[in-house]
């Protein structure tokens, strides 16, 4: 961590950036803006990060979507809006200091996003928020690291693909550079300005887990890159981790399309993005369900209210595994090839076929039923008249299926608060597989609102700045498009920032 052995081979820039997803690009655009010369690290072959896997929203007040629908809103709504999505509990735990750099900071953000390239359709409602500020990315989150890639190039960043963190290097209490392996050996990597940890959240790191979450410590991410790189090296030098036991998930979703659906292939041009964008905010949506329900069934998750209703989850030998309604998505992962299924009658299948109740949604944007499963995605989707024959399309033993639903049934008459109900009408359904993920771990590094990463006693680690996941600081993300906001905007600030500090020295 202090200075590096002679033999390293020695490179310089104003700003290193460490991480390709979307803080980190952001990061490191703001920077070279400034003038600074940028170096960014990413492991991967590719960039995008967690930014190029996500639905793709982005939440801000006083936009231009909200001003031509003649919605009136303001940062302080916003700030006050995200409480109504917190317990008690987690309220406690949030950082509103960035929560309102994030709320005072998204609508410019979301303009840049549009200046290098992006378009957005909205604003969309999603409850409990007060007023429609949901902005959805066309014609897919994809588009994100295209944009953000170019610009990257545009502005002379110097982008290094698959190159591996090894440590910090120190001068005294201050951060100097990092040292990485870029395949062909070590470098250090000194930096005038300071080093930007954009790595992600530590969603795929057993050891982390184990520390922080150990109940779900065996859960797979969603991104199998968030390994906590950016945690774990600032730890080294005195950094600490906030809210490290909070986090999204884990969840169950359906396993994806073995083809990707039309949306996730259609590249993020203008040509296409922008007939989409005015086709969005001008025609009614019912025009456009039939498309969008492709993406809709693609891999969301399956609404708690289906086994609320009386579904039952079974694995590939038809074993019943858990009681469905006390977290289930803990035990998905220890199945065979970590999949599950949900099993129904006619009964719940006839509730899911219309409004209250749907299987999935976007929100904002539409709701999926049961038929659309069955038009949709015929992998995901069974239906047989008895469940024999329901198991043998399955590939399941019959015999073990039944056994596995009078099993349920006698629970189910045998608890005397029950709101469930037996599987006994047919035909019988089934959906799935499903598969169980950690979506976010929200705890990243404790930071100042300048995104300055900071030791237990509140000093700044000169040197070092944490955007994004990394660099979450004790700030609770929940609702959707708060992700991305961040990721944009604490990035952007960061590069800034550090390139500054470059300039100044």
């Amino acid at each position: 961590m202090n200075s590096s052995p002679q033999s390293l081979r020695i490179e310089t820039a104003d700003v290193i950036v460490v991480g390709g997803g979307g803080s980190g690009m952001a990061a490191a655009i703001a920077a070279a803006e400034q003038g600074a010369h940028v170096i960014l690290l990413e492991k991967n072959p590719f960039l995008g990060g967690t930014t190029k896997l996500s639905v793709g929203s982005i939440t801000a007040t006083g936009t231009r979507f909200q001003k031509a629908k003649g919605i009136e809103d303001t940062p302080d709504e916003h700030f006050n809006d995200m409480s109504l999505f917190l317990s008690p509990e987690l309220a406690k735990k949030e950082n509103l200091e960035l929560r309102r750099v994030l709320v005072d900071n998204a609508q410019a953000t979301l303009e840049w996003l549009i200046s290098i390239g992006l378009s957005f359709y909205g604003p969309m409602p999603e409850p409990p928020h007060s007023k429609p500020r949901m902005h959805n990315v066309l014609p897919n989150s994809r588009a994100y690291a295209y944009y953000l890639e170019k610009e990257c190039r545009k502005q002379g960043v110097d982008i290094r693909l698959e190159t591996r963190l090894s440590h910090l290097v120190m001068d005294g209490e201050q951060v100097t550079g990092i040292v990485a392996d870029t395949g062909s050996g070590m470098t250090e990597f000194k930096a005038r300005g300071g080093v930007i940890l954009a790595s992600g959240d530590f969603s795929a790191s057993t050891a982390l887990k184990q520390q922080h979450v150990p109940h779900a410590a065996h859960v797979d991410a969603m991104n199998a890159a968030s390994t906590g790189d950016g945690h774990r090296i600032a730890q080294q030098v005195g950094g600490w981790i906030k809210n490290p036991e909070v986090m999204w998930g884990p969840s169950m979703r359906f396993k994806a399309p073995p083809v990707e659906t039309l949306l996730r292939r259609l590249p993020p041009y203008r040509w296409i993005t922008k007939p989409m964008q005015f086709a969005l905010m001008n025609l009614p949506l019912w025009v456009f369900r039939p498309f969008v329900t492709r993406f809709m069934t693609a891999s969301l998750a399956p609404e708690p209210s289906l086994l609320r209703a009386g579904a039952m989850l079974v694995n590939k030998r038809a074993e019943r595994f858990s009681d469905e309604l006390d977290r289930p998505e803990l035990q998905v992962p220890n199945q065979p090839d970590k999949e599950a299924y949900l099993v129904f009658d006619h009964r719940v299948a006839q509730m899911f076929e219309a409004w209250p109740n749907f299987v999935s949604t976007a929100p904002g944007v539409a709701y999926a039923y049961l038929k659309d499963y069955k038009h949709t995605r015929p992998d995901l989707y069974h239906e047989a008249s008895t469940l024999a024959e329901l198991a043998r399309q399955m590939g399941m033993p019959a015999d073990q299926l039944n056994t596995s639903v009078q099993a349920y049934n006698q629970a189910i008459q045998a608890d005397s608060t029950r709101t469930r109900q037996p599987i006994s009408q047919g035909p019988f359904y089934a959906l799935g597989p499903v598969m169980s993920w950690i979506v976010f771990t929200e705890g990243g590094l404790a930071v100042t609102a300048r995104h300055e990463v900071t030791r237990p006693d509140g000093q700044r680690i000169l040197g070092l700045w944490a955007a994004g996941s990394a660099g979450q600081g004790g700030t609770i993300l929940a609702g959707h498009g708060h992700h991305i906001g961040w990721a944009m905007t604490s990035g952007r600030r960061a590069g800034r920032f550090a390139a500054e500090r470059a300039i100044q020295r």
